[in-house]
């Protein structure tokens, strides 16, 4: 600053030269080196962010707006809204920084409370380092203006947040993209010694003429129509060798003094043809003239810095040369705005300048025609407040860069026109003697912009980052103990359930085995198999058959019975058991997992197998074997229905098997008999034997045999002879009232025998097949609908702890993730205050 200082000191007064030239260069080339040193750390930053936006972090794109909440008195910053792109509804508010580069350390979600806690303390107590500032500035560089044509600036930002985060992510990454290319010709810029000036304004602003003026020669084409329609860029001869001359550049190369293949040679008197001949035409245009003014007075040939003049077509010629002048902005150093007195600013010029105060904080405005205007005062006062708008800047330093002239009176000979000359001398001085205001100063400007962006990035995006890891560790806090208390109860679990399956399905086969024990030993003492059940009513002797029948049909019907109250009794363990599961899954499952809302019906279970026996009905077995009913497939449903099962035979009336295994001992179970044999007394003893009869025990077959044997050794007797007619007569009275008394109570034992023989093998290699078929198919019914419990549960529990799996890891990712970002944007705010120092070296001068 004291070389500057010196600097404008030693150009304001008459001294040596050549030592004011040393002085001003010594300090250019310092300062310089400085602010490309700052070139290089913000595009490494911009890179930097642009990576880490695309491998690592969405960038969240911040807005700040005005807050509902009034400003603290006696607070460091202002209050203000913050909220984002993506989610404009969600808003918070902030404290501001009122000094650059200041940074935030708390999350969004605790900025409110953390502010309204200090609130509340002594103003003596509070210090900077309570406050949570984030950077004051908005956007300036990095901003997402969507152009909707009349849709205005409401519509564009409604549009900007409906997009998505992901979306808004590339939209920032393209303006980095196009930042950093800028960043490249910036640089380029500052290293170049050179320094180009370029002139503009709108149509007949006098653009042309104002050139010429400072030339002192009429060497731009001009007439009341618009005559430049390409970029003429004027030189100072001596870089040509000192010759006087037009070169056009040829369309598509890159344009090299050194290779004329690039360039086409023409004389300075055809330029007004050639401009002509090229209105449609982008043509760019070197112009090499030679100065003979003292450098003291030349702005080309001074002794300092090569400097050219580009005049550029006017802003409202058409869209696509006022696009094409927007993009040379780039290569300008310094701005010369041409505005008519007349006219003052239009929207194009307003835009363009707009355009230009990103990175031109000062433009050098020339009023134009400002002779012609006969209220000066009046034109003076509303082209500044217009300035003042426009370029903040520019209206604070407006004597040296703000000048009202008559550019054609200026060429006009031996005529004094000191407003031009005092304008050519402040635009001498800041281009040369202020170099660094004119030169670096817009790169200053830039990178303080861009670096301003980029703390604004930093800051609301680490709050983000703070507010994620925050969200994630209460995330960890609440899911983890979770899965790690299901991981630990997966195989107690697993445990239970089987051991529910087991106990339910051996409780169903314990209880079925025993209700058909009990059946079958109630049916084979000639009762019912189920209490509650009454026996056919016995019709007499001339109806014994269908007694017979019905015996069978009522016992089979009972056996159906006992198995549907074993089905019942099964249906019960079922649902006790099923109740267990339920208990299992509230137990296990964790909250908020849906837990099953099926409702189990137990009258639903077995209805498959009783409507195969029904599909089945009227179907005779053609398997003839010890077990008839029905053999071992589907035996028992339906039993009192099986035509197989009712057939009715002589042995269901007189057992004779069952009485030779009594009386012979032929049997190896059952119950042991008595036999009543006939004695060998006589006649007497026989008939007494056959009266016997009557009493209530059945004839024993070996009795029969005996007494038949010695009825016929008696009959050989004439004795016996005599005896034989009230023998035989007292056999058949006996005879006579077994059948008419025992019958009815004889018939159901041997029918009851004989449908549990039926249903039972006889070969005693297996257990009763009846009860075995039986409990195995209930058993099996009741595993299966506990079986389809336990999967559901254990679907339901896997799931369950799948999510809350892929919940932890993703609030650890997530975590790290915002952990890692909190640190980066950290790191990135601390970058960006120390490259500051080098940037702000403009913004000081």
């Amino acid at each position: 600053m004291a070389a500057i200082a010196h600097t404008t000191t030693l150009a304001a007064a008459s001294g040596d030269k050549h030592l004011r030239v040393e002085d001003v260069q010594e300090a250019y080339i310092e300062q310089k080196d400085r602010l490309v040193k700052a070139i290089d750390d913000t595009s490494s930053i911009l890179q930097s962010v642009r990576d880490f936006n695309k491998e690592e972090w969405v960038v969240r794109y911040p807005q700040l707006g005005e807050s509902a909440t009034p400003a603290t008195t006696g607070r460091k910053g202002i209050r203000r809204s913050l909220s984002f792109a993506d989610d404009p509804t969600s808003a918070t508010d902030v404290v501001l920084s009122g000094k650059p580069g200041l940074t935030h350390s708390v999350t969004l979600s605790s900025i409110s409370d953390a502010m309204e806690d200090g609130m509340e303390e002594p103003e003596q107590n509070k210090s900077d380092d309570s406050e949570r500032l984030i950077p004051a500035s908005d956007f300036q560089v990095l901003r997402l203006d969507l152009k909707l044509g009349a849709s205005g600036a409401a519509s564009a930002a409604s549009l900007v947040s409906q997009l998505e985060k992901s979306s808004i992510a590339n939209l920032l990454d393209e303006r980095i993209t196009a930042s950093l290319s800028h960043m490249v010709k910036l640089r380029a810029r500052v290293e170049d010694t050179s320094s180009k000036v370029l002139v503009t304004g709108d149509l007949n602003a006098g653009k042309s003429t104002f050139v010429n003026a400072l030339l002192r020669r009429e060497i731009m084409p001009v007439d009341q129509q618009p005559c430049t329609t390409a970029f003429c860029e004027v030189h100072d001869a001596a870089e040509n060798a000192g010759v006087e001359e037009v070169h056009i550049i040829a369309d598509g190369v890159t344009y090299d003094i050194k290779d004329e293949s690039t360039f086409t040679r023409a004389k300075l008197q055809d330029l007004e043809e050639i401009v002509g001949e090229n209105e449609d035409n982008d043509k760019m245009l070197k112009l090499y003239l030679g100065d003979s003014r003292a450098p003291s007075e030349s702005l080309l040939n001074n002794g300092v810095v090569d400097i050219s003049l580009i005049d550029a077509p006017g802003l409202n010629r058409d869209s696509l040369k006022t696009t094409a002048l927007f993009a040379r902005q780039e290569e300008i150093d310094v701005v010369v705005f041409v505005v008519s007195a007349e006219n003052h600013f239009t929207l194009s010029s307003k835009e363009f300048l707009w355009n230009a105060s990103n990175e031109k904080a000062y433009l050098f405005i020339v009023v134009n025609k400002y002779d012609q205007i006969k209220n000066k005062e009046k034109c003076r006062r509303l082209v500044l407040d217009q300035i003042k708008q426009l370029s903040p800047r520019t209206y604070d330093d407006a004597e040296d860069l703000v000048h009202f002239v008559d550019s054609a009176s200026a060429l006009q000979p031996f005529t004094a026109n000191p407003s031009f000359d005092d304008m050519e001398s402040a635009l001498r001085s800041f281009v040369l003697v202020k170099r660094s205001k004119s030169k670096l100063h817009p790169a200053s400007t830039y990178l303080l912009n861009i670096l301003a962006d980029v703390e604004l990035l930093a800051a609301a995006n680490s709050l983000v980052a703070e507010a994620e890891k925050l969200q994630a560790q209460e995330e960890l806090e609440r899911t983890k103990p979770v899965l790690e208390k299901m991981q630990k109860n997966r195989e107690a679990l697993e445990e239970n359930l089987e051991l529910v399956e087991e106990t339910g399905s051996n409780a169903a086969a314990s209880k079925t085995r025993s209700i058909l024990s009990d059946a079958l030993e109630r049916v084979e003492q000639g009762k019912l198999a189920v209490s509650g059940m009454s026996l056919p009513t016995y019709p007499g002797v001339w109806g014994i058959w269908d007694y017979a029948r019905d015996v069978r049909k009522s016992m089979l019907a009972s056996l159906d019975l006992a198995v549907k109250s074993a089905e019942d009794e099964a249906r019960v363990v079922t649902s006790n058991c099923v109740d267990k599961i339920k208990g299992l899954a509230d137990e296990h499952l964790p909250a908020g997992v849906e837990r099953n809302k099926r409702v189990f019906m137990p009258e639903a279970m077995f209805s498959a197998v009783r409507r195969n026996a029904k599909g089945s009905k009227g179907r005779r077995s053609s398997t003839s074997s010890a077990i008839v009913a029905g053999g071992i497939h589907g035996l028992g449903i339906g039993l009192a229905q099986r035509p197989e099962m009712l057939e009715t035979t002589f042995l269901d009336l007189f057992d004779v098997h069952h009485h030779l295994s009594m009386n012979f001992n032929l049997g190896d179970g059952g119950k042991e008999e008595e036999a009543v044999a006939t004695t060998a007394l006589g006649l007497v003893s026989v008939g007494v034997g056959a009266l016997t009869m009557v009493g209530g025990n059945a004839v024993g077959v070996r009795g029969l045999i005996e007494g038949a044997i010695r009825i016929t050794d008696l009959l050989g007797n004439e004795t016996a002879k005599k005896w034989a007619a009230p023998v035989l007569g007292a056999f058949t009275i006996g005879m006579t009232a077994y059948l008419v008394m025992e019958l009815p109570n004889s018939i159901p034992k041997t029918v009851g025998r004989r449908v549990r023989a039926s249903v039972v093998r006889s070969d005693g290699a297996e257990e009763d097949t009846f009860i075995d078929i039986h409990s195995a198919r209930i058993s099996r019914e009741t595993r299966k609908v506990l079986r389809l419990a336990s999967w559901d549960l254990r679907g339901r529990f896997t799931s369950a702890m799948q999510e809350r799996t892929e919940e932890v890891q993703k609030a650890e990712e997530s975590q790290k993730r915002a952990i890692r970002a909190a640190e980066w944007f950290g790191d990135i705010a601390t970058k960006t205050t120390d490259i500051r120092v080098d940037a702000r070296l403009g913004s000081e001068l």
